[in-house]
């Protein structure tokens, strides 16, 4: 038995205790094999819902008050319990998702340094966007009352797990790091295709809690192997905000939940993108065959299973062209076959391929090794083409989650701006280009501006850095609201509001809007940024 199986109970995790759960359990999957992976998981019930939800609500009347450091504090003793227990989940995630050993360790090292990363923003404290307006009595022709805000956490928010990264977005992944250094307690949903992973890094959380002292009712993590138990709570009243990352169906589905309760609440939804790419013709004519090299790498990493992958790729008619493509259906070709995460994702692949061969208007100018794609969830990278005028008559922007692309041929630079304002929301897009293409095409990235999160010049998608100006999100599909990010510091604002505070005495204010500044945090002064302390107040 492995030592990581050994410490699996398969129950949910609610504050300090084992839910019991009821119904067939549900199995992970060796993705090599298809076979499932012992023990089984069993679904929490409503009732445990109910049960987490109240637990949830009681202890963030404690929560939102522990200090900034105290936070970070936890924050950091939940990276260091993941990074002392990393070989057991490594294990574990590598036999539910078959993603080798270098992309777990990457993917654990992400997951404590946004741990740290947020436990720094904690701790500093300045992200709260404290305001002081000083009373001003003698304003004519009425005086200027005091008036202070700052903002503050919503309550127990919701986190769903990742299909595709069972630690960076899972049971202590961004979006649970950001919520938690908010003040907010939070209540994760696993997802079916890792339960293992998320059990091991749910008692890593649980753990922490209890050494920090905090309420045992912060976090809890409860198992399910469909929708029912989401659903149940991001109805529930004492929910007050919700985190996702996942299929388009399924997060467009939750934000109507949400949306449709009698107290809405804010869901941050990430589902869709394509993420395109645009080879112009001094980059094509310089480094034709080195960005085609870059392509393949970024669309097939991962089994093309990340939100960032390069779905589509447009690029002009000529000489150049031919020699990128040439190059890059060598590499197709030559690739083995990749296997996908789970079932439902291999079941989806292989239906949107067929769909995209059955396109009249589309060619298949390579495809990947086949051999072995019979067993587990294996596939096959396939390279489609197709020309400027079909992409403009048809529907080929969607996405397909895994590993292809769609080269899209144009032969003049107005093709490229009217394919460009047909784009939906994505979560990137990128230029590849010489400062002359940047000068020539400037109104595509004008267009761009308004379509994506994340604009990259003379990169790849694949790769999102977890920095303060990381941007994460993008316009409706790729995410429920454009105007935030599920990755990076700024993560922190989707979980918090602003309140304000009018005519209060000094004492009865919160330590980021006292006029000494006790936690000596950036706060905005009379209009002007300060960590000073604000002027004595006059009386009115």
């Amino acid at each position: 038995m492995l030592a990581s199986m050994a410490k699996l109970s398969g129950r949910s995790l609610i504050g300090f205790r084992e839910g019991a759960g009821a119904g067939d359990p549900l199995y992970a999957s060796d993705p090599t094999t298809g076979k499932p992976l012992q023990p089984g998981f069993v679904p929490a019930t409503e009732q445990e819902v109910e049960l987490a939800a109240g637990l949830a609500a009681k202890a963030f009347d404690a929560y939102r008050h522990v200090s900034g450091r105290d936070r970070g504090v936890f924050l950091r003793t939940v990276a260091a319990k993941i990074e002392s227990i990393a070989d057991d989940v490594m294990e574990r995630a590598a036999q539910e998702t078959a993603l080798s050993p270098a992309r777990l360790q990457a993917e654990t090292a992400r997951t404590c340094g946004q741990l740290r990363l947020f436990a720094q923003v904690a701790e500093e404290g300045s992200w709260v966007n404290a305001r002081i307006d000083v009373a001003d009595p003698e304003r004519k022709p009425a005086p200027r009352p005091d008036i202070r805000s700052m903002l503050r956490p919503l309550g127990p928010v919701v986190v769903f797990g990742a299909s595709n990264f069972p630690l960076a977005f899972s049971v202590a992944g961004g979006d649970t790091a950001s919520a938690l250094a908010a003040g907010n307690t939070v209540i994760v949903k696993a997802h079916p295709a890792h339960p293992g992973t998320s059990e091991l890094v749910g008692r890593a959380l649980q753990d922490s809690v209890r050494e920090c002292g905090l309420p045992e009712r912060v976090f809890s993590l409860l198992f399910d192997s469909g929708s029912q138990i989401g659903t149940a709570l991001v109805k529930h009243p004492l929910v007050k905000a919700g985190g996702f990352t996942g299929s388009a169906v399924a997060g467009r589905t939750l934000m109507d939940v949400a949306a449709s309760r009698p107290l809405p609440i804010p869901f941050y939804a990430e589902m869709s993108s394509t993420n395109p790419v645009f080879v112009l013709p001094g980059a094509l004519r310089e480094r034709g065959e080195s960005i085609a090299a870059g392509l393949h790498a970024s669309f097939t990493l991962g089994a093309g299973q990340f939100c960032t992958k390069p779905g589509m790729v447009f690029l002009p008619t000529g000489s150049d062209a031919e020699s990128f493509i040439a190059t890059l259906r060598q590499l197709v070709t030559g690739s083995p076959p990749f296997h996908l995460l789970t079932d439902t994702i291999h079941a989806g692949y292989d239906a949107a391929i067929a769909q995209r061969k059955s396109e009249a208007t589309v060619q298949v100018i390579a495809e990947g090794s086949q051999a072995g794609t019979e067993v587990g969830f294996a596939t096959c990278c396939v390279l489609f083409e197709t020309d400027a005028a079909s992409f403009l008559d048809s529907n080929l922007d969607a996405e397909i989650f895994g590993p292809t692309t769609l080269l899209v041929r144009h032969s003049r630079g107005d093709q490229v701006l009217s394919m460009a304002q047909t784009l939906k929301g994505h979560l990137t897009a990128t230029i590849h280009g010489t400062e002359e293409d940047l000068r020539e095409y400037a109104d595509l990235i004008a267009i761009l501006e308004t379509k994506v999160g994340r604009l990259i010049f003379n990169g790849f998608p694949t790769g999102v850095e977890v920095t303060h100006a990381m941007v994460h999100g993008g316009p409706y599909p790729s995410t429920s609201d454009g105007r935030f990010t599920s990755v990076g510091t700024q993560a922190i604002f989707r979980f918090s509001r602003l309140v304000c505070y009018q005519g209060f005495p000094d004492h009865a204010l919160p330590d980021e809007l006292k006029d000494a500044n006790p936690l000596a945090i950036w706060r905005m002064i009379n209009g002007e940024m300060s960590r000073n302390p604000s002027r004595p107040r006059a009386r009115m």
